[in-house]
């Protein structure tokens, strides 16, 4: 038999087993605001991380341009006036045995146009540059210039 005094009522329970177990609203909050700012930690980090390999792809792609300038030069006897001469025939270009690069070679991975000119500065042939991330003369890091003679 149960008396009125042996059964426990919920305001004779000690003040922590009253509440629920679940979570407050402001917890939650606060959870959210910590996942925000770990998750755009980590995109930075891969948005850098793909900046930079685009960064060593361009100069790659530019050296590679590079070689083609001078396969054009070995056929032709001199530079081309221009990128495009490496896609198309000039009609300058008597020997010209190209194409030796695709319009798609022409632009950088950060889809600029790569920077040419002929005759170059301090007596080089031609001037081949890679404008960096911004595809703006000048700048350092991800956007450094970086040129065929360097």
């Amino acid at each position: 038999m149960m008396t009125s005094m042996s059964l426990r009522t919920r305001r004779d329970l000690p003040a922590n087993l009253t509440r629920s177990a679940g979570f407050t609203l402001i917890e939650i909050i606060a959870v959210l605001v910590l996942i925000g700012i770990i998750m755009s930690v980590v995109v930075t980090k891969i948005g850098d991380t793909v900046n930079s390999g685009k960064v060593k792809a361009g100069i790659a792609q530019m050296r590679q341009l590079a070689n083609s300038v001078e396969r054009y030069s070995l056929d032709n006897g001199n530079p081309p006036t221009s990128l495009n001469d490496l896609v198309s025939r000039p009609s300058s270009a008597v020997n010209w045995n190209g194409p030796y690069a695709t319009e798609a070679q022409l632009k950088d991975p950060f889809n600029h146009q790569f920077q040419y000119k002929m005759p170059g500065s301090d007596g080089r042939d031609y001037d081949l540059v890679f404008l960096g991330k911004d595809g703006q003369p000048g700048g350092d890091g991800l956007n450094k210039d970086v040129g065929n003679w360097q």
